[in-house]
């Protein structure tokens, strides 16, 4: 019986599925055995431990995680997450998608990731700020502007980020901006950096439904995980493509309506509530319910591993966008790969998030800001422009999008490492 638990657990391991996405890519392109071996392992991982003065008094002490998986083309780039269920081998993972994802959109970075086991839900602002600057100095000889640069992620924000950056930047004596991505626009973040990950998802679901010539304006959504890139794809899909949104799911449950939900009232609702459950005019369902809906585009925006070899077969959709980092495992790719469904992968559709990032780390380092409306474009131009290069290797290549992403981030990361060398 321990065997099989064992087993079980090791199937949807985060790093686990990582490495055999990476060991798929790596067989295709027939990658020479030590070089495989340097890019399907890390290259640091940290953990620490810290105590945190609560606000009745009391010290608790917190587990925190940062992984650099790779460095070949650039500094490390990554978010940090604050969530009960992190483990290193999940930040592991994270940081190896990095990688692929900053290689496949011709980012000069490398991956990393961070995490923090915690509940923020119940923590308060002040206990927040105080976890955060402790867990800043614990990553202080790991993060710098031209070494590692941390982002938002699941359940922190640009909140988060100035305070990173404030509190880096007092051990220094002076400002730098450019230590963090995704902070406020009046500290040096960027403009469209907030909707950059959900408006990069709609990019590459513009780009799929023109090759598999799916009418926009008529086409039915459902998105599970109504954080920051669901709820921004789902607005942006109703307002400029007048898509039905039928279902969209936060850690309370998914609900339904098939006269379709208006992001924005679901956005409202949920600030003034705490979550979507009990929205008038929509019905619960199950989160296996909302994945097997049948409708035109599925965006998976939550966690890893929700999409598996034995919930495939009933996902209906014509297109299913990764705004999540590892919803589908390998088992269930071949299926939705059989059953003839456009599989957006999550290194390429929700890479518009690290895309912004780059763009506002650029505009630090020049203490030059651009438009909104400029961002957008530049956006636009790197989401399209890595699609089209993605599904031209999948049609060259006879694969999935995911492998097809992969043989081009893999063989872009790989070919760094080699002209590099091995130092000393």
């Amino acid at each position: 019986m321990a065997q099989a638990e064992a087993t079980i657990t090791d199937e949807f391991n985060a790093f686990t599925v990582a490495q055999r996405q990476f060991d798929i890519a790596a067989d295709h392109l027939g990658l020479e055995d030590g070089l495989r071996l340097v890019l399907r392992t890390t290259k640091r991982e940290f953990t620490t431990h810290f105590p945190v003065q609560m606000d009745n008094g009391d010290v608790e002490v917190f587990t925190g995680y940062r992984v650099q998986h790779d460095l070949g083309r650039g500094p490390a780039k990554g978010g940090i997450r604050y969530h009960p269920d992190v483990t290193l081998d999940e930040v592991k993972a994270l940081a190896m998608w990095m990688t692929w994802k900053c290689a496949v959109v011709r980012l000069p970075y490398g991956g990393a990731k961070g995490g923090v086991v915690c509940d923020p839900k119940g923590m308060s602002l002040a206990e927040l700020e105080k976890l955060t600057r402790r867990f800043t100095t614990e990553l202080a000889p790991m993060i710098g502007p031209d070494s590692d640069i941390p982002a938002p992620d699941v359940n922190t924000n640009s909140q988060t980020m100035a305070w990173i950056m404030d509190t880096y930047s007092m051990h220094h004596g002076y400002s730098i901006p450019s230590v963090v991505t995704g902070k406020p626009v009046n500290v040096g973040g960027s403009e469209g950096r907030v909707e950059a990950t959900g408006r990069g998802v709609v990019f590459t679901i513009e780009s799929a439904a023109r090759e598999i010539e799916l009418d926009l304006a008529d086409a039915t959504v459902v998105v599970q995980g109504f954080g920051n890139a669901g709820s921004v794809a789902a607005t942006l899909l109703r307002r400029d493509y007048k898509c039905r949104i039928l279902a969209v799911s936060d850690t309370s449950g998914a609900i339904y309506s098939s006269a379709g939900i208006d992001p924005a009232q679901a956005v409202a609702y949920k600030r003034q509530n705490g979550a979507l459950a009990g929205m008038p005019g929509t019905e619960p369902l199950t989160n296996e319910e909302l994945l097997a809906l049948p409708c035109d585009i599925l965006i998976p925006a939550a966690l890893e591993n929700q999409i598996l070899a034995s919930n495939a077969d009933r996902i209906q959709a014509r297109i299913i966008a990764e705004a999540a980092n590892g919803p589908t495992t390998p088992e269930a790719d071949q299926i939705l790969y059989e059953n003839g469904q456009m599989l957006i992968p999550d290194i390429l559709a929700n890479a518009g998030g690290v895309t912004v990032s780059y763009f506002e780390w650029v505009q630090d380092k020049q203490a030059f800001f651009w438009k909104e409306a400029e961002i957008n474009e530049k956006l636009r131009l790197i989401m399209t422009s890595s699609f089209a290069e993605v599904l031209a290797m999948a049609k060259q290549e006879h694969v999935d999008m995911r492998t097809a992403a992969y043989l081009i981030a893999v063989s872009r990361v790989a070919d760094a490492t080699r002209v590099r060398g091995i130092y000393p």
